[in-house]
């Protein structure tokens, strides 16, 4: 399985539908058009901020552990799935899902209860994910690494107005804390061989000689990790030059 892992905006999906199609493997895609506890975890976010501000400090978003068990009880699903043929594409590390959580806590959104009690559940997920498979639950992370300002180029491009800056004061300081966050998971994270894309650098959604560049280092990453051939990736990369 191939997982995309970046911030907020990077590009984890668009770039998940094109490598996916690409590869003529199956797509998973993070649960955020059909997510009905989103929108309320950013207005829960304002809301705990506004209550901090003026005096409450162990005021909390209600919303918080809530949307990461939605997330990740998702993930897991998506990954079974996914592990099922090979070269599948996901669009969300579940080891990201616990960076958020552990961010979160660490902000005052959940309790030090609610963190233990995820923390719990994702370890008996990824226990399980071990059971079943006997690897790792991803055997290839594409990082897609983009700075403050071009995270928010592309979240005013697509448009969800939740996480638009200009509607919510508070954001400004969660996305710079979820960088630094990021930092550092990158840091730590050993689960699986990770190459990290330059999202500042490489356009791959509007610039083909981009794109073309950032699938053959992907496909070249994929030969030496026996998932696929030397023959494979050639012909893929042909086909795309034509």
């Amino acid at each position: 399985m191939i997982t995309l892992a970046g911030i907020i905006g990077s590009g984890k999906s668009t770039m998940t539908e094109i490598l996916s199609k690409e590869l003529g493997s199956q797509a998973f895609f993070e649960p955020v058009e059909d997510n009905p506890v989103l929108p309320l975890f950013y207005k829960g976010n304002e809301i705990a901020a506004k209550k901090r501000a003026a005096g409450d400090q162990n005021a909390t978003n209600p919303y918080t552990y809530l949307l990461q068990t939605f997330f990740v009880n998702r993930r897991f699903r998506m990954i079974k799935e996914a592990k099922k043929e090979a070269n599948n594409v996901l669009d969300r590390s579940i080891y990201e899902d616990a960076l958020f959580m552990k961010m979160n806590t660490d902000m005052g959104n959940a309790t030090a209860v609610e963190y233990a009690t995820y923390q719990e559940l994702l370890q008996n997920m990824l226990d399980e994910l071990q059971y079943a498979t006997g690897v790792n639950s991803q055997d290839l992370m594409i990082f897609i690494k983009v700075s403050y300002d071009t995270m928010l180029k592309r979240i005013r491009k697509r448009g969800r107005d939740y996480e638009q800056i200009e509607s919510d004061p508070t954001l400004p300081e969660y996305y710079q804390n979820l960088l630094q966050y990021y930092d550092r998971w990158l840091k730590w994270y050993d689960k699986s061989p990770i190459m990290i894309i330059d999202g500042d650098q490489y356009d791959f959604v509007a610039n083909m000689d981009d794109r073309n560049k950032i699938l053959d280092d992907i496909e070249d990453q994929l030969v030496q990790l026996n998932h696929l051939s030397a023959e494979e990736a050639e012909k893929l990369k042909a086909q795309r030059r034509k």
